[in-house]
């Protein structure tokens, strides 16, 4: 499936009827064994790339090495394969505008942007800069001929600005200025609450996205509430770093295995799966 076709069928996934489960992988080892359980399409999770090359999270990685990160996993996947890009990776539209050309010439058919800035003082764009960095985005899919899946995301829960009782407006407002500039879908981060989140599916006018955890509800319940789309962010990358941590502990403790053998997937399974004349 050429990439344009991906694309289509990306966007697909997000009108139902069934919710989509959108996993983040952080290297191509990762993504085939998502892509081999099952799952339509995977995402990259930024910090998960990150971590991989030894940075932390918040654009501390540069934009090339990223784009080299998603275009290897878009590669060695058949199923379409959507990019954390953080804040775009520089605050101005033309900025914004490059991180996209990266992110199509990686192969990715999606992309998640960040209102946040990283600045305590000024935590988020405001709502106008972010839409004009959003219509960049658009513009520069648009002159690439590829319908990207633009997921807009906004903080202001995650990074609790203002007072808890404004949040909810204050979040919609954003997401309604998204959705004129370009946006396709929101992503709000920090909502855990069935309620609330029932109430921004009804208020923002494009397909939600939440973000699992353990204070999320299960997928069955989201998928009731009208939540298009539930992804992992760096879960998997840190359940996989506790996984090591448990084997480390054991190893200079008891100089036993038990965490090292139980459920690791077999070498030649491994090789098969990352094999692409297979």
């Amino acid at each position: 499936m050429d990439q344009k076709k991906k694309a289509e069928a990306f966007r697909a996934l997000h009108g139902g009827p069934a919710i989509l489960v959108l996993p983040n992988a952080w290297d191509v080892a990762s993504a085939r064994v998502f892509e081999e359980a099952g799952f339509p399409a995977v995402a990259t999770s930024s910090a998960g790339i990150a971590a991989s090359l030894g940075y932390p999270d918040r654009e501390r990685i540069s934009r090339g090495e990223m784009a080299k990160a998603v275009a290897r996993i878009a590669k060695a996947l058949k199923v379409p394969v959507s990019a954390d890009l953080e804040a775009g990776y520089g605050p101005t539209p033309k900025q914004v505008q490059q991180t996209v050309e990266a992110a199509i010439d990686a192969g990715a058919v999606g992309m998640n942007m960040e209102d946040a800035t990283g600045d305590r003082i000024r935590p988020l764009f405001t709502p106008e800069v972010q839409a004009e960095r959003i219509r960049a985005a658009r513009g520069a899919a648009e002159r690439l001929r590829v319908r990207l899946f633009i997921n807009a995301r906004t903080d202001v829960f995650l990074v609790e600005v203002g007072g808890e009782a404004g949040r909810f407006d204050h979040a919609v407002r954003r997401a309604l200025a998204y959705k004129e500039a370009g946006a396709d879908g929101l992503f709000v981060p920090g909502v855990t609450d069935p309620a609330l989140i029932a109430r921004l599916v009804k208020a923002v006018g494009v397909p939600l996205n939440v973000i699992a955890g353990a204070a999320a509800p299960p997928v069955a319940e989201l998928q009731k509430l009208g939540v298009a789309r539930v992804s992992l962010g760096s879960g998997p990358m840190r359940a996989s770093l506790g996984l090591m941590r448990r084997i480390a502990t054991e190893l200079r403790t008891s100089g036993t295995y038990a965490a090292l053998t139980e459920g690791a997937i077999p070498y030649a399974e491994v090789n098969e799966l990352l094999d692409r004349r297979s």
